[in-house]
């Protein structure tokens, strides 16, 4: 054998036997390579599914603004809203300074230093002027103003054609407008901003919108319809529960009637099944516009008996001893005494009768007739509970 052959068998004999480990090298690439992908797609999918939320702290579902009021706090959810999920509502806990809450959408990646509405491909409602605003920091007049208590609500109309979305915003399940948008739904993300001092949202990510019928079934059999205004203040059928925070003098629930006391409607009564911590419940009259922070009998144009000290207040913050304090189960009541030769259109003052456990109090006031009011509130506590008979 030449040489030359043997040289040519040798590379031969080399070449055999490199390829089977230059095949477990090519594998240990391509495995690096694949698990160098997955870990990309995951980390992909992580930021895809993460919220985002910049000067707000999170505690559940509660949103509160965390910053100096010079700069906007901004939450991004983690999910575009879809076909199965396609609205989402935010409950205005609290509207701090200036209440300047805004609820839309926005991109996944949108500035966290901007309010919803203001940077392209973002629109949103905002509470503090009742405007929209549609990718532009000039906002359009849209619908009325928010204050605390109020729920705005933001979803996508399925029925949009041509490359247009519609979205439509509610106000307590009432639907405010809609504004039709170039996008699709996979690309907006829920969004919340705010921008001053103490300002706090409840988020629902899960609600349900187009439930206006069974809704209006309940608000009939909750009796929310004798309502004209509730703040604070949960309506359970016949049951009124104070539902605020409880924490200051300002923190007050009230309830007040649609309709005012007349010759045939001249007197109504509660029973308090639960006096929370200190039995902070009053019930009286008032006039239509009454402050809504202020307890029945402490400002112009109002008298009312309250359970926890049994005095009555009218129109002053200083009460005068009238009858006993009143505890649970007890049944307080309100009315007017009409005389027979009574003339609505006289503008004549009438008195006015408060009794408790269905005896009457010892003192009458004259006043003029006005709407009954009632305002449950108890200081650091949120039991006050009682039965209304209208």
């Amino acid at each position: 054998m030449t040489n030359q052959s043997r040289s040519c068998k040798v590379k031969n004999d080399t070449k055999q036997t490199r390829c089977p480990h230059m095949d477990d090298i090519n594998l240990h690439y391509r495995f690096r390579n694949w698990r160098r992908r997955i870990r990309e797609i995951r980390e992909v999918r992580a930021v895809r599914y993460r919220e985002r939320l910049k000067r707000m702290l999170r505690d559940g579902d509660i949103l509160r603004y965390h910053g100096n009021s010079d700069e906007v706090g901004c939450f991004v959810a983690s999910r575009p809203l879809s076909k199965r999920n396609r609205y989402f509502e935010v409950t205005i806990v609290d509207t701090g300074v200036r209440g300047m809450i805004a609820v839309g959408l926005v991109p996944q990646l949108y500035k966290l230093d901007h309010q919803p509405g203001w940077l392209p491909d973002s629109v949103a409602f905002h509470a503090d002027d009742g405007k929209l605003y549609n990718g532009n920091t000039v906002g359009q007049q849209f619908g009325p103003k928010c204050c605390r208590g109020d729920r705005i609500g933001c979803g996508i109309s399925l029925d949009s054609e041509d490359g247009q979305l519609t979205v439509f915003f509610t106000k307590n399940g009432s639907e405010v407008g809609s504004v039709d948008i170039a996008a699709s739904p996979d690309t907006l993300y829920p969004a919340v901003g705010m921008h001053s001092l103490g300002e706090e949202v409840l988020l629902d990510l899960n609600a349900e919108w187009g439930m206006e019928e069974d809704d209006g079934q309940m608000i009939v059999d909750s009796h929310e319809e004798d309502w004209a205004r509730l703040h604070d203040v949960k309506v359970t059928g016949t049951l009124l529960e104070y539902v605020g925070k409880g924490k200051s003098i300002v923190d007050v629930g009230l309830a007040q009637a649609r309709r005012p006391l007349n010759t045939r409607f001249h007197y109504y009564e509660l029973e308090i099944t639960d006096a929370g911590e200190k039995c902070y419940i009053a019930l009286g009259l008032a006039r239509r516009d009454y402050p809504k922070d202020r307890h029945p009998g402490w400002s112009r144009g109002s008298i009312a008996y309250h359970a926890d000290d049994g005095k009555l207040f009218h129109g002053s913050g200083v009460g005068d001893p009238f009858g006993p304090r009143c505890f649970e189960g007890d049944v307080m009541g309100c009315g007017i005494l009409f005389p027979r030769d009574f003339n609505l259109d006289g503008g004549e003052s009438n008195a006015c009768t408060l009794t408790v456990k269905g005896s009457y109090c010892n003192i009458y006031t004259h006043i003029p007739i006005t709407h009954f009011c009632i305002s449950p509130v108890t200081i650091k506590s949120d039991k006050a509970k009682f039965m209304i008979f209208l």
